[in-house]
């Protein structure tokens, strides 16, 4: 195997903080070299220095044996280096064979040529292998096919190193599989691939070589072949994880009863469309589904964030529905929401500012409009060590927090309510296995207390291993039950991938 791509004891100093320290990896041709750690390992740093994006504060970086210095992406482009962002870079209203060329639009007699642009495309998704169709409108297009995009464009700019930063992180199972066959098929026809994830299971599936980073140090870079997913997490968080805790039987009376609740949108297909199911005490449900089909909407219908055109929402006995947001907090609710920068967070204000969101009008923390923050900076004190979020302080701004530690944060302050209920939405987004691993025992510590909780989450490993019950949601409505021991990846991913499926029912309450 010949070596195209060497970074040699790559440093990266922000101040006094080292995000890279004598971090070194070789990747070859025709290779996949996956890069794996926690969050702030230094993992997002070691790519943008490799893409142009970050300036080394020394190391060097080679591609076929000759030092190369980059200035900003479109150098590491011309050198032959692209990258796949996690938040897609493309234009909706444009068709896709217009994002594959932008930037490199074939011209003829001096206007873009959109025959050629169409031709070109099309050639280039045949010889890949890569499934797409050159005349759609980009806006219409799944996530998956968006990020089929994605690589198609960083080929047709001439790649020949292609960085994949969390690929994987809003497909669904079966855009996977496809995703995954796509960077073998890549790697057959002599691209270097770099893949940046946290998903072991799929590094063990697809990569050849794989470099672990802990504190912006290697920790271990070893063979696929070689190693193990529960090697790799060592290697990554510095010890065995821990098994979650035994759950307890006791499911208890419904605590939220949805009730054939309905919401339109304008004159367009039902968003949600008569769904009905309950949460009771002392039980994980677990929604699962294709984003897009009715999830979001049915969270934000529970927690007060949208209203509903028919149907009930009961929380405690206590009708809910169209209520505001602070009546049904009060009433019982937390809630994690999906996107913790629109939803979930202010992030100009510091850490312990978005800690005490939701708590100022609990008697506990003030008095009349003066708020006890001497008392709330301990409890936000406790948070930070429970979560291991990394900040320099309660004082820091939220916006400086990595993605991940802002997720913590939120958790940390949604379940600090203690309420009967909690939505959980994508609990572990973005966050690194031993954060994950300590969400996991803390909401199924929750729901051992008697506590109820409706996790969405598009991750079926994550749905698999916390919920009770499993209902699976297609076009705004549920078209299955599965009780935790009939639930298997594959009878879930057909009833997402249609409303088929066996071993499916009506939900109960």
């Amino acid at each position: 195997m010949s070596v195209r791509l060497e970074m040699k004891n790559m440093t990266k100093r922000y101040g006094q903080f080292l995000a890279n320290e004598g971090v070194s990896i070789a990747v070859g041709a025709g290779e996949v070299h996956a890069i794996v750690g926690e969050n702030g390992a230094g993992k997002t740093t070691l790519m943008r220095m490799l893409y142009g994006m970050e300036e080394p504060t020394s190391g060097e970086i080679l591609l076929d044996g000759k030092p190369v210095s980059f200035r900003g992406p479109d150098d590491a482009i011309r050198h032959g280096v692209g990258m796949v962002h996690q938040h897609f870079m493309l234009f909706p209203d444009f068709t896709v064979a217009e994002n594959i060329v932008i930037g490199y639009e074939p011209k003829r007699g001096g206007f873009f040529d959109r025959a050629k642009a169409m031709a070109d495309a099309t050639a280039l998704a045949e010889r890949y292998r890569i499934p797409v169709s050159p005349t759609a409108v980009l806006g219409e297009c799944s996530i998956g096919e968006q990020q089929r995009v994605e690589i198609l464009k960083v080929l047709y700019q001439g790649a020949e190193i292609i960085i994949l930063d969390e690929p994987t992180a809003v497909l669904t199972p079966m855009e996977v599989s496809e995703l995954l066959a796509t960077i073998r098929t890549l790697a057959e026809a002599g691209k270097s691939i770099l893949l940046i994830t946290h998903k072991l299971q799929e590094v063990m599936e697809v990569a050849d070589r794989i470099t672990v980073l802990r504190g912006g140090k290697v920790t271990g870079a070893v063979a696929a072949k070689d190693t193990s997913a529960e090697e790799l997490a060592r290697l990554m968080v510095g010890r065995d994880l821990e098994q979650l805790s035994e759950r307890t039987e006791q499911r208890g009376e419904p605590l939220l009863v949805v009730h054939q609740v309905t919401m339109q949108e304008k004159k367009k297909k039902p968003v949600l469309d008569q769904v009905s199911f309950a949460v009771h005490h002392g039980e994980i449900v677990g929604i699962a589904g294709v984003s897009g089909n009715g999830q979001s909407e049915l969270l934000q219908a529970i927690s007060g964030l949208a209203a509903v055109q028919s149907g009930t929402i009961r929380l405690k006995d206590t009708d809910v529905t169209n209520r505001t947001v602070a009546l049904i907090r009060e009433t019982g609710l937390a809630h994690i929401p999906e996107d913790r920068y629109f939803w979930g967070a202010a992030k100009e204000e510091t850490v312990a500012e978005n800690a005490l969101m939701g708590y100022h009008r609990l008697p506990a923390f003030s008095r009349g409009i003066i708020i006890q923050r001497k008392w709330f900076h301990h409890l936000v004190a406790a948070w930070i060590e429970r979560f291991a979020i990394k900040t320099s302080s309660a004082h820091e701004k939220a916006g400086n927090l990595s993605g991940g530690n802002l997720q913590k944060l939120i958790v940390a302050r949604e379940m600090g309510r203690e309420t009967p209920l909690l939505l959980a939405a994508e609990p572990t987004r973005g966050v690194d296995i031993g954060a994950m691993e300590t969400i996991h025992q803390a909401l199924l510590e929750k729901r051992n207390k008697g506590d109820g909780i409706l996790l969405v989450s598009s991750e079926l490993s994550e749905i698999l291993a916390l919920s009770d019950r499993i209902l699976v949601m297609f076009e705004g409505r549920i078209v299955g039950e599965l009780s935790r021991a009939e639930a298997t990846e594959e009878k879930i991913s057909m009833l997402m991938a249609g409303g088929r499926g066996d071993g499916s029912t009506q939900a109960t309450a």
